[in-house]
């Protein structure tokens, strides 16, 4: 009974040590971090023009118009999450579905058909496969530049501007390698449809 007493206080204060280091100190330091180095990042990256916010340059946004260049496929759901109005909330996620399954062949294949019709003049031009494929988060803003040149001849004539124009847009919207040597080149869809649109520079 002696030694329970004497490891009751024992464990009280280790759990009150732990509490203020891991969840004080230690989720402070990393905020401050994140703040000082990454302050966009760790906010959100929100695109903000004359105090609009047009939304995040780290989550993609779901266009479906010509005049837009399309982002990497989302799974939408509007009808599970809502806000504290009550107003939907968007949701992605990735499909889950094996590459070697026939309903994620059958997928592709429809997605494939869909840009087909979309822009006839590229009949017979390889289709970049993040244009028929999800992101493993659901929610990737990128898409590669090879994914964004085979939309030029499509947005150029539905938004009525120069495939040079659009083409542009593209370069100053592309991202090169981490360090050079990380990663691959990417371009953000959310950054092109705002220059699109007039609204970034």
């Amino acid at each position: 009974m002696k030694e329970c007493k004497g490891i009751v206080p024992k464990a009280v204060t280790m759990f009150l040590i732990f509490t203020v280091v891991c969840g004080l100190i230690y989720t402070g330091i990393v905020t401050i971090c994140a703040q000082v180095l990454f302050g966009q990042q760790a906010n959100g990256q929100i695109i903000v023009v004359d105090g609009k916010e047009y939304g995040s340059a780290l989550l993609g946004q779901q266009y479906t118009d010509d005049s837009h260049m399309w982002g990497r496929i989302m799974n939408i759901d509007v009808s599970t999450f809502r806000d504290q109005d009550q107003n939907a909330v968007m949701y992605a996620y990735p499909s889950n579905l094996s590459p070697a399954g026939k309903e994620y062949e059958t997928l592709v294949a429809q997605r494939i058909e869909k840009l087909q019709q979309a822009d006839p003049e590229m009949a017979g031009t390889p289709i970049p496969v993040d244009l028929v494929t999800c992101s493993g988060s659901g929610l990737d803003p990128h898409i590669s530049p090879a994914a964004a040149r085979y939309q030029v001849a499509r947005i150029a004539r539905a938004a009525s501007r120069s495939e040079q124009e659009v083409e542009d847009i593209i370069d100053k919207c592309t991202s090169g390698k981490l360090f050079g040597i990380f990663g691959e080149k990417s371009v953000n869809v959310l950054k092109v449809n705002l220059m699109l649109d007039g609204i970034l520079k």
